[in-house]
């Protein structure tokens, strides 16, 4: 971990030097791009308190912590966040640096409005704005010119993407 932590204070003075913001991920999210298929019952290693505090101190910018959520698929009992945790982490960052949503996928509206909240203040979000486009562009690829079918694409992600600004409290911020 001293180790770890050692590189991504020297990442965030590389980055800060020129004007690139850094955000550190403690704890671990598994999930399906780990290659785990079923994470119903897996048992990652949940952000502390600590980690909290060390990775603060190194100077990043974003905290992307694990309390529960996972990249990828959730299965079978889908996601199981411990909200306590979440706002052990938002308390112990008390506006030091940002809170970062990662592992969105398959979030109802209910879990998404809990998580910011409970501090998040940036969601990153893959599956749950693209999953319409790539239906449509599945089922229409042989029945639809390249520009049509990419434009109705583009249009089904938009309005997934208006949603979740929605959920997120963020339509109408610049």
């Amino acid at each position: 971990m001293e180790e770890n932590l050692a590189k991504m204070k020297e990442l965030v003075e590389y980055c800060h030097a020129r004007g690139i913001a850094t955000e550190a991920e403690p704890g671990r999210i598994e999930g399906g791009e780990d290659g785990i298929a079923d994470t119903a019952d897996l048992q990652g290693a949940l952000t502390t308190e600590e980690q909290v505090e060390d990775f603060i101190a190194t100077g990043i910018d974003f905290l992307a912590p694990a309390f529960g959520n996972v990249h990828g698929e959730y299965g079978k009992r889908g996601p199981v966040l411990e909200f306590d945790r979440l706002e052990m982490i938002r308390s112990r960052v008390n506006g030091r640096v940002r809170v970062v949503l990662h592992g969105t996928n398959d979030f109802t509206e209910y879990i998404m409005k809990s998580c910011i909240k409970g501090g998040v203040s940036k969601v990153n979000v893959n599956k749950l704005v693209l999953d319409d486009y790539l239906v449509h562009i599945k089922e229409q690829a042989s029945k639809l010119n390249l520009t049509t079918l990419m434009e109705e694409g583009v249009e089904k992600a938009q309005k997934l993407t208006e949603w979740q600004m929605d959920v997120c409290g963020s339509s109408g911020k610049a």
